[in-house]
């Protein structure tokens, strides 16, 4: 038996991300994303699902599939959003959003282009910035952590540290489970040309995905090399799908904001189908 739900289907720097239009119950959550994100389904790197808000003034809520924050999502539920409404070129839209994984509305500001949606939105401070050095398979990784509450990203300069895509995987994958954290991300970052390399893990949906575009881990590169150099950051961040802008203020010794900033496109919109998860759970499946 199938159950049927409406998407929308966007691309904030090429990460493909699906929006679930309407309520459903968190602990379906998990399954549907996991087939919606398959290749054979709609394709996509990131699910979240769409509710009606519980904070006053704000537009929405997005809850993402494992509970985790997501900053391109947040652009790319503001862009589902200001397309509901008759915006001509130039003309711009502010919203607050809650969020799943932030403790406090993420503030966002569209511009629509000609065909898709500038998309800017204010960022979780990390609650903490550090360096560490960390053991792994015969080496010691020097490198950043920039900590939020129940996840983290690791900064790596890939120009000193080299870390083949397949030892970065095995890295997040063991911090997944050493931590407990909702979401590890491991981001390889070249100084010189301003590129990042996006590697996401998510413990509770067994995702592990390179991403063509990470908005959350481009908040933190800024994060760390605002914390790093003691002085506000503006960089363009260049991904596999695009380029994500990071402005990070710092004042008083402390990171005081933090957004980005990216063009955002709808591809697609509809309904789609998924297997029920009612029928799973009664036969002791994973639902």
């Amino acid at each position: 038996m199938n159950q049927e739900i409406d998407f929308v289907k966007c691309s904030p720097a090429s990460n493909m991300t699906i929006l679930i239009m309407g309520e459903l119950p968190a602990d379906q959550h998990a399954h549907i994303a996991s087939q919606i994100m398959d290749y054979s389904h709609l394709c996509a790197e990131q699910v979240g699902f769409v509710e009606k808000p519980t904070l006053p003034g704000c537009a929405a809520k997005l809850r993402m599939a494992g509970g985790e924050f997501c900053g391109n999502a947040c652009l790319a539920l503001a862009a589902c959003l200001a397309s509901e409404r008759t915006l001509r070129p130039g003309e711009t839209l502010e919203m607050p959003l809650e969020v799943s994984g932030a403790e406090f509305p993420v503030f966002c500001r569209v511009e629509k282009l000609d065909r898709d949606y500038m998309c800017e939105a204010g960022m979780p401070i990390p609650t903490a910035v550090e360096n560490a050095v960390i053991p792994f398979e015969g080496l010691l990784l020097e490198l950043g952590i920039v900590r939020y509450g129940g996840f983290f990203h690791l900064v790596i300069d890939n120009e000193r540290f080299a870390l083949e895509p397949a030892a970065a995987e095995r890295l997040a994958k063991l911090l997944g489970v050493v931590s407990g954290d909702n979401l590890v991300g491991v981001m390889l970052y070249r100084p010189s040309s301003r590129e990042l390399a996006p590697l996401i893990y998510i413990p509770a949906l067994g995702s592990l995905i390179w991403e063509r575009g990470c908005g959350s881990g481009t908040a933190s590169v800024g994060c760390y090399l605002a914390w790093n150099g003691r002085d506000s950051v503006d960089v363009p961040v260049h991904q596999p799908g695009g380029i994500i802008h990071v402005h990070v203020s710092w004042n008083g010794g402390e990171i005081t904001g933090v957004t980005i900033e990216s063009a955002v496109g709808i591809v697609a919109r509809g309904k789609t189908y998924v297997d029920d998860c009612i029928q799973y759970s009664l036969q002791g499946g994973n639902g």
